[in-house]
């Protein structure tokens, strides 16, 4: 293939690192209002008196919105495909503020000092109750984070607000205690998962401004921007066709910016002044007021027979949502979903819990939505009935997992397409010298080396709700304009699709323009989350790109005097099969568009899989731990992974070591604190650790492809299955190193040193 599998350099990489105008901030139109809120110092509390009169007539401050002065339709900012499963539980503003940081009132004022003068001029009196803060608490507490009798939802998600439940989920395929009770081996154990932060480069950011005709247009830093409008006309109460949403440049989400976090807040100010405005989130305010990775409790129990084959597998969780529902069931579901298939040799699996509101920042979408939660509870246990069957954890799970044409007990029928995770267990092994290393080597100096292993598998896409559109134009000039509604978080997927449209026309991968992520011009697509991008807009891509071609064949051949099979596309012109005759594409644009031809050809394509492949990566690290200190330093990680056919080395690299460090932020280093009154105590990077180059010496990345039947040329997923595995990994190591078996991230020194000492 001409440009699928080679390492494109991304299209928009030079004009990103030459510092060009490309993100939003940079876009915002001059003497636009700036927008600050004014945020609750309370976890929980009411709004007895709020006093804004001093700070309204303060000169430069254009106005300022209360409670008293928005609209009072609940909403979701949750960025999901409709009916949303989110619960409708939140208010522009609101009477009631539910953590440190929620939104009191909006300030607009000339500028960043005016606005804030005005913030600190305004009075509030608040009726404090008693914060819910311990999720393991939560149900039954006396105080209620959400006692409206407005609070909606779309769907049966088990919500039972008195109880402070924000979902339920119960699923049993088969009898999992009797079958336990009839495994060899038995074992259990319960994890606890941390908050973790999305530290994005660029925080939240939009601007608003009305357009000529009077509609809203709002410019935004989003991954969603459909789901923006959705949710912008259920909020502002104003008709969808009366919105428009235009994503630039991301620098960065990871999840977070799959929730409408600042866009309500500059495009209520607009409306309500006919003027611009712009908000743009402090790195504090990214910290504490937007939203984290869900932590979780987790209660695996797993039984095998005396051969080694798993039976049974058992999870029982406890999710911590925050103060609002944003993802709550669905992230919770994914704990479930993205682990119990691995070991499709069980008789019977089972998932269960609740999660639970407390007066904490809301919890959401974050790279892995569920699945690194999960894959740390299972894997973890799975190499614990490892050591208590005396078996190599690498032969375990060779000998369990799920192969190519078969399927899961939660799989209803469906077979496995496409896996190549057996032969990514076996290059792993080779590549981190498993034989040779496993389990411990003591190196001296009272210190210790040890390796460890998992694996994990995601899926690419929304089986049977997320859909894409792509439009390919045939120019005047004989080029291409791909229009996509797809938003590129640094991720080079602009790069990927327009590699995959040239793929197909046979054309130049400059003579592809990309057009993306406006509302008002780009087709349909729900947006980059689910690891949905390259799967499902590819495929959508293809299949317009295909039309495209189709078409220009057709009409190649009217002018050549030929019949359609007796052409075909090469490069720049359309020639007979015996090559006697050709035309050039530009002459062909000429003639179509610009002459007699009265006609532009447009290819156009739409995918929603009823499937969705799961991409496979199997994960070994190795430790060095100091017995002294409890000290772990992280010498090497290998992640070996299956994404079917890989569309761009580069790329899939980047995003692979991408995922690979915030898996190991999230399993050494990350985690979301607060103190006894619900403040937010990591709300700086100088407080929330984040791994750094000296804390990652060696990463290594290979990739296993497998061929996806349901995919573009064969691809499935990568952006969000390579954070999984570090956690019980490392997890894993640091026990094969000192017997301490850690099941509370992230794994720090004090935990290993303290645990070490009740084993002596």
């Amino acid at each position: 293939m001409k440009y699928v599998g080679k390492g494109i350099p991304k299209i928009d990489g030079m004009a990103i690192t030459t510092g060009k105008p490309v993100y939003t901030e940079d876009l915002a139109p001059a003497g636009a209002l700036v927008v600050k809120i004014l945020r609750s110092p309370h976890a929980f509390a009411r709004i007895k008196s709020i006093d804004t009169a001093k700070a309204a007539v303060l000169e430069g401050v254009e106005c300022i919105l209360t409670y008293k002065d928005v609209f009072s339709s609940r909403f979701t900012r949750a960025g999901q495909s409709y009916p949303e499963t989110s619960p409708y539980d939140r208010l522009i503003l609101e009477d009631i503020v539910r953590y440190v940081g929620d939104e009191v009132a909006i300030i607009a004022a000339v500028d960043k000092k005016t606005a804030l003068k005005a913030m600190s001029l305004i009075k509030v009196e608040y009726e404090v109750y008693e914060p819910v803060l311990d999720f393991e608490k939560a149900q039954g507490h006396a105080s209620i984070v959400h006692p409206e009798e407005d609070l909606q939802g779309n769907s049966e998600t088990g919500i039972n607000k008195e109880e402070n439940i924000a979902a339920t989920r119960y699923r049993e395929i088969g009898d999992v205690e009797a079958e336990l009770k009839n495994c060899a081996a038995v074992v259990e154990e319960t994890y606890y998962t941390q908050a973790q932060a999305h530290a994005m480069m660029e925080t939240y950011r939009a601007f608003g401004y009305l357009d000529h005709t009077g509609r809203l247009v709002v410019v935004s830093s989003t991954q969603i921007p459909f789901h923006v409008r959705r949710i912008l006309s259920r909020a502002l109460q104003l008709p969808a066709s009366q919105i428009r949403v235009i994503k630039p440049r991301i620098g960065g989400g990871f999840g977070g910016k799959q929730t409408s976090i600042a866009e309500i807040y500059p495009a209520i100010v607009t409306i309500k002044t006919g003027k611009p405005a712009k908000i743009v989130y402090d790195r504090k305010e990214a910290f504490s007021c937007s939203t984290s990775r869900h932590a979780m409790r987790l209660k695996v129990r797993m039984g095998a027979d005396q051969e080694g084959y798993i039976r049974a597998i058992d999870i029982q969780g406890l999710s911590d949502t925050g103060a609002y529902g944003e993802h709550a069931s669905t992230v919770f579901n994914a704990v479930g979903s993205k682990t119990l298939p691995l070991y499709n040799k069980t008789k019977a699996v089972r998932f269960m819990g609740k999660v639970v509101y407390t007066n904490k920042m809301p919890a959401g979408a974050l790279r892995g939505y569920g699945a690194p939660q999960g894959t740390f509870a299972v894997e973890s246990t799975v190499n614990k009935l490892a050591e208590k069957l005396e078996m190599d954890p690498a032969e375990l799970r060779l000998k369990n997992l799920i192969k190519v044409g078969e399927t899961a007990l939660v799989y209803n029928g469906h077979l496995l397409g496409s896996s190549s995770l057996h032969r990514c267990i076996e290059k792993g092994k080779e590549m981190i010298g498993w034989q040779e290393k496993y389990p411990a080597r003591d190196i001296g100096n009272n210190k210790v080396r040890a390796v460890g292993m998992a694996v994990t598998m995601q899926g690419s896409g929304i089986a049977g709700l997320d859909t894409a559109a792509a439009e390919i134009r045939f120019n005047d000039d004989g080029n291409f304009t791909l229009l996509v509604g797809a938003t590129d978080l640094g991720t080079g997927c602009d790069t990927i699709l327009a590699q995959m449209a040239a793929e197909v026309l046979d054309t130049n991968l400059e003579n592809i323009i990309v057009n993306a992520a406006d509302t008002d011009v780009s087709p349909y697509d729900h947006g980059a989350y689910a690891s949905s991008t390259t799967y499902v807009t590819g495929m959508a891509v293809v299949r317009a790109a295909e039309d495209l071609k189709k078409q220009i064949l057709l009409q190649g051949a009217r002018f050549l005097e030929a019949e359609p099979e007796e052409v075909e596309l090469v490069g720049k012109v359309v020639r007979t099969l015996a090559g006697a005759k050709s035309i050039s594409l530009e002459k062909l644009a000429e003639l179509l568009i610009l002459g007699t031809g009265n006609l532009q050809l447009v290819g156009n394509g739409s995918y929603g899989s009823p499937s969705s492949p799961p991409p496979f990566v199997a994960g070994f690290a190795e430790v060095e731990v100091d017995r002294e200190t409890g000290k772990v330093d992280l010498i090497d990680y290998v992640a070996v992974v299956d994404c079917g056919t890989v569309i761009n080395p580069n790329l899939a690299r980047v995003q692979a070591e991408g995922g690979l460090v915030q898996g190991i932020g999230l399993a050494m280093f990350e985690s979301v604190e607060y103190d006894t009154r619900g403040n937010l105590q990591t709300a700086s990077f100088m407080q929330y650790k984040i791994p750094c180059r000296e804390d990652i010496p060696k990463i290594r990345v290979a990739f296993e492809e497998s061929y996806e039947p349901t995919g573009p040329f064969g691809a499935k997923s990568i952006g969000e299955v390579v954070v999984n595995t570090p956690a019980p990994a490392i997890a894993h190591a640091v026990y094969n190193a000192v017997g301490v078996r850690v099941t509370s991230l992230p794994i720090t020194p004090e935990k290993v040193f303290m645990a070490m000492r009740l084993i002596k």
